[in-house]
């Protein structure tokens, strides 16, 4: 079992930037890759980023490419979640999740493990 926990959520205005973080604790957080997911009101989830294990593999929607960065620092546990330029759409309560892969993959669906959320609202 993995447990997820997001934290770095509040309240910008559009134009700013804020980091999330995932921790993780429990099971060994060898071979997971993790994600990052949102769901605004009224809305689907939907997929956001993805790093690998290693870190050496990422993917990423088209909506937050060029703005949104993933990274991990494994010896910490910790996922994070750099947003700059952040816009009202980017609006959502956001999830991070874990899947353990067997090869180097940022995968964008089947997660297993999943934390509770945190919510991003970005004024006009």
């Amino acid at each position: 079992q993995v447990h997820l926990v997001e934290s770095g959520g509040g309240l910008v205005q559009a134009g700013d930037s804020l980091r999330l973080s995932c921790a993780a604790s429990g099971r060994t957080w060898a071979g997971y890759a993790v994600g990052w997911f949102r769901q605004a009101p009224g809305k689907e989830r939907e997929f956001v980023t993805a790093i690998s294990w290693s870190g050496a593999t990422t993917n990423s929607a088209d909506s937050v490419k060029g703005r949104f960065t993933i990274a991990r620092d494994n010896a910490r546990n910790t996922v994070y979640l750099q947003m700059n330029s952040l816009k009202p759409e980017d609006t959502a309560v956001y999830y991070c999740a874990a899947r353990y892969t067997s090869a180097e993959g940022a995968p964008k669906r089947a997660y297993d493990y999943w934390g509770q959320g945190t919510q991003v609202t970005v004024s006009s």
